[in-house]
């Protein structure tokens, strides 16, 4: 999830070792989480026994746990509350129960069950759903954070990685062989939710998306029966889960093809911005070799150790690169951006891609607000708004982050898989964060404004970025044919929408109206 990588870019990324001269009293003025946030694990002074929308008679507690060989973590385990804890904060949700399945046998039963006795079924690969998806609210939280296992075929180029891993831990293990799989830019994200969506990353423009690397997947169904899916068996599901999320059951692993990464041009440019230098950066970005992909997060500069006191507060590009080809042309590509302006700071260098992936500090919820949408330019007009509304907030953290794609992702024809915007040109996502319920509604007016102020003619949407914003935004995700068809194939799956705490694709009606 991109506000993530926001949220660690001054305090982690390639400057790990500045982060750790952080006080927790410096960090927690960075970055300061509501006291809602704060306060996640509960509220009221019976410790959380009340758990709302659950039928307790549906289920048994000590029978489930009979049932499964996984951990099952109910109100009265010591670990609930860490366990129903997800990376944003503002979302208090208590489920009736938390099952962490160690295998696709145990996540049948649960999904039998769910859809037996009427429970809502929740699926948390890494917890970074910004609309809180991966927890319920009195059902049964099915928590991947155990299946963990990975096989590399170096030879074959290609990897079997169960859901619970991260892209940090499958990025690190590929990175032992030479070798990669794109996915988004954050490590502790993980492999399920990203890859269901589409996956949009550091390797974009060479690779393409992660779902264009996607070779099979075995996924449990709404009826409870594991399936292979690929390109010769269940097609049609093979097609729906390549960005069309979690909405057709519950992926347990996927086969991946790898490629080889060995040495990469990458890290991180500070830039003054200013309108001209926006406009400029994003023009060599779209000029750039495929093998340069760029994120520009435009931003207050943080009072970071690296970044000189005169600049703390100045709005400044703070851009993550990674050239994935040969280093000498690396560098000749990165310089064309390094002489936009004098840069502030400069940590790009020759390293190995999952150096890309550092460890992430916990503890932190951050609580925000944000959009997604795509855009055919950012020229000088654009490059002036941008400027003008990040400067009009006094948001703590505030954000527009700017990614050119174009490259490997568009030569896949759009109607090979359900990510439709293989033709947008930039995305751009908005964001700040908030203190409290008073203080959302100011940043949420902000945030809508500042997306409806760089709106142009692509009116599509990236579902991994959207929070809960209404069916109107999930069709935006979803344009034209490709909706009707992820409905049809839904039906098929998913007839009585177990699978609905996600960013929803109600299964097609047959009858008159429809």
């Amino acid at each position: 999830m991109w506000i993530e990588q926001v949220f660690y870019l001054g305090v982690k990324g390639p400057f790990t070792a500045m982060a750790k001269r952080l006080s927790r009293k410096e960090r927690t003025e960075l970055f300061p989480e509501s006291k809602n946030a704060r306060n996640h694990a509960g509220s009221g002074s019976d410790g959380g026994a009340t758990v709302h929308g659950f039928n307790r008679s549906a289920v048994s507690i000590p029978d489930l746990r009979a049932l499964l060989n996984g951990r099952v973590i109910a109100l009265d385990d010591a670990r609930y509350e860490q366990a129903r804890t997800i990376f944003y904060g503002g979302i208090d949700r208590r489920p009736a129960a938390i099952v962490r399945p160690s295998d696709a046998k145990d996540i049948s039963q649960v999904v039998s069950l769910a859809r037996e006795a009427g429970l809502e079924l929740a699926i948390r690969s890494g917890g970074h759903s910004l609309a809180g998806h991966s927890v319920s609210d009195g059902g049964i939280v099915l928590d991947l954070a155990n299946m963990r296992a990975l096989h590399i075929d170096a030879e074959r180029r290609t990897a079997w990685a169960e859901t619970g891993l991260t892209a940090g831990e499958y990025t690190s293990a590929a990175g032992a062989y030479g070798l990669a799989t794109g996915f988004g830019d954050t490590g502790s994200v993980g492999i399920g939710g990203i890859t269901l969506g589409g996956g949009v990353g550091f390797l974009v423009r060479k690779h393409g998306l992660t779902i264009d690397d996607l070779l099979a997947a075995d996924i449990v169904t709404a009826d409870g029966q594991l399936v292979r899916a690929d390109a010769e068996t269940h097609p049609d599901l093979f097609w729906a889960i390549r960005g069309g999320g979690g909405n057709f059951g519950v992926a347990t692993r996927f086969q991946f093809r790898l490629h080889e990464v060995h040495r990469i041009v990458g890290g991180m440019l500070l830039l003054p911005a200013t309108p001209d230098v926006i406009a400029a950066f994003i023009a060599e970005a779209e000029a750039a070799p495929e093998e340069l992909s760029t994120i520009a997060n435009v931003m207050p500069a943080p009072p970071m150790p690296f970044v000189p006191a005169e600049q703390h507060g100045r709005l400044v590009v703070m851009v993550l690169l990674v050239y994935a080809g040969e280093v000498e042309a690396g560098e000749r590509a990165v310089a064309r951006f390094r002489a936009l302006a004098q840069p502030i700071a400069d940590m790009v260098r020759p390293m190995r891609y999952p150096e890309m992936y550092p460890p992430e500090a916990g503890g932190y919820h951050p609580t925000a607000v944000a959009r997604t949408l795509f855009v055919n330019t950012i020229d000088r007009d654009a490059a002036e708004t941008i400027v003008e509304y990040l400067q009009a907030s006094d948001a703590t953290v505030r954000v527009a982050q700017l990614r050119v794609l174009g490259g490997a992702m568009a030569r896949v024809p759009v109607e090979a898989t359900a990510f439709a915007h293989r033709r947008s040109r930039i995305m751009v996502n908005v964001a700040a964060f908030y203190d409290g319920p008073d203080d959302r509604a100011v940043r949420e007016a902000w945030v809508v404004d500042f997306a409806a102020a760089l709106n142009q003619a692509d009116s599509g949407a990236y579902v991994n970025f959207l929070g809960d914003e209404g069916e109107a935004r999930v069709r935006d995700a979803y344009p034209g044919a490709t909706w009707d068809r992820l409905r049809a194939i839904k039906a098929r799956y998913d007839p009585i929408n177990l699978f609905r705490l996600n960013q929803n694709i109600p299964p097609a009606i047959e009858g008159p109206g429809e």
